[in-house]
């Protein structure tokens, strides 16, 4: 009976999931996503009513993220972020983990690099249980050391399996490359040096030093009111103290005096290559103008001009795209792209290219409305569920967005005129101060770069 009633759980959130999707993101909606409350702990709150269904889901936001680890102990954040599921003082992991599921829910938390993340999704019937959970893991973490042994054996052998992925190994050169010793650039070369040195005290300390009320976004969406969440959080997080750790001084990231090129040997069929350098913080104001301006390079998909000349027109690759990973520092520009060991200087060539020519001439009228099209009509596909709202909630704390920040995104997108995209172009790419690295079998890349 017990495992009936499980899975006549799961279907009904999997319904809930379902209608939860096909719910419009109205005009009034829009508006206003909802309150920021500061709870007497420190907390802060982000809440969102939504009667539609009976369904409450969470995101919340902990400045324990790699930036708060030592520089010395690289892996410590996301280690101790995946260890608070794994038990507490008055639940082992797999308690938890029945407990969640016998009631149709989920909940995790993982680590990141400026914060880390818990989630929660549940029945409103089932909210003073889902809560109850996501408060213990949070509060009363036990670290038992089969635990933290199980965890550290788990990460060395992930590690270990990705060690023959050339893109991981392509990928993690380049963010060495660009970041260097801040911690963006922590590779899993660093973190597996330090694991196997890692004492239940270190996780203590840091939990100790980051993990409380005053570190906390929680952003709470669904069929639940201001009276009854405040009381709710106030009740399940009494007693949690407030913590003073700060967040270590991070060092910059290098400087590329010029183009650097690292040659990786391996011997596969196909070179893969990452181009780029140090991008822009979140909260620049260019954001919206670079987001536009990577679209139109080599954010777009098929529609792109780098897929375009490469893919369509000379077919040296099925996939080449760029990324601007803006965070709470400053991310990286990445252009990626795998293609023939014989064709790696021809598409080099070509993206390089590319990248000068954004950078002199000015989009085309059509290429901008284009881009503008996708960007404000994707816009209410990032928050067609509660828990997509909840998460764009704590985004929205996180870079101090403002709660009207689904109303003003179609003006900030809609502004960003050709003469920006121009400016934007030459300001944040700089093709004769990047990375290339290149993987592959190096005999028949010939690299000339």
């Amino acid at each position: 009976m017990r495992n009936v009633h499980k899975i006549m759980k799961r279907c009904i959130l999997i319904g809930l999931m379902a209608a939860m999707v096909v719910t419009p993101l109205t005009a009034r909606s829009a508006e206003s996503l909802g309150k920021r409350i500061i709870l007497k702990n420190g907390m802060v709150l982000l809440l969102s009513e939504k009667h539609e269904i009976p369904m409450v889901s969470v995101s919340m936001a902990i400045k324990a993220g790699s930036v708060a680890e030592p520089v010395e102990k690289p892996g410590l954040a996301s280690l101790t972020a995946s260890l608070l599921t794994q038990g507490t003082a008055k639940r082992t992991a797999s308690q938890i983990s029945r407990e969640i599921d016998f009631v149709g829910g989920s909940l995790s938390v993982s680590g990141g690099a400026d914060y880390a993340s818990a989630g929660l999704r549940i029945l409103k019937k089932d909210i003073n249980i889902g809560f109850d959970l996501l408060s213990d893991v949070l509060m009363h973490p036990a670290f038992d050391q089969k635990e933290i042994d199980r965890k550290v054996k788990e990460t060395l052998a992930s590690i270990q399996q990705q060690k023959e992925e050339p893109s991981v190994i392509a990928g993690e050169a380049f963010t060495r490359a660009v970041f260097g010793q801040h911690p963006y650039g922590r590779t899993n070369e660093d973190v597996a040096a330090f694991l196997p040195n890692l004492l239940r005290q270190d996780i203590v300390e840091f939990y100790s030093r980051c993990y409380g009320p005053n570190n906390v976004i929680i952003a709470v969406v669904g069929d639940v009111n201001e009276k009854e969440v405040v009381s709710l959080l106030d009740e399940q997080f009494k007693g949690w103290k407030p913590v003073n750790g700060g967040i270590p001084a991070r060092q910059t990231p290098p400087a590329i005096g010029a183009v650097t090129v690292k040659k990786m040997d391996k011997n596969i069929t196909q070179a893969n290559i990452a181009i780029g350098h140090l991008g822009i913080t979140r909260e620049n104001p260019d954001y919206y103008s670079v987001m536009i301006m990577n679209y139109i390079l080599g954010g777009g998909g098929f529609s792109s001009r780098l897929m375009d000349n490469i893919r369509d027109n000379r077919g040296l690759a099925y996939d080449v795209h760029s990324t601007f990973s803006a965070q709470k520092d400053a991310g990286s520009f990445r252009i990626w792209m795998q293609t023939k060991s014989e064709s790696a200087n021809e598409s080099i060539d070509e993206i390089f290219k590319e990248v000068r020519r954004i950078r002199v001439e000015p989009v085309s009228e059509k290429e901008l409305a284009d881009a503008k099209a996708y960007l404000t009509g994707s816009f209410p596909l990032r928050m067609d569920t509660y828990a997509k709202i909840a998460g764009m909630l704590t985004a929205i704390e996180v870079y101090d967005l403002g709660l009207d920040y689904p109303r003003k995104y179609p003006a900030l997108i809609n502004a960003v005129t050709r003469e920006d995209i121009l400016r934007v172009a030459k300001k944040y790419l700089d093709p004769d101060h990047m990375v290339i690295i290149v993987l592959g079998n190096q005999e028949k890349i010939k690299l000339k770069y």
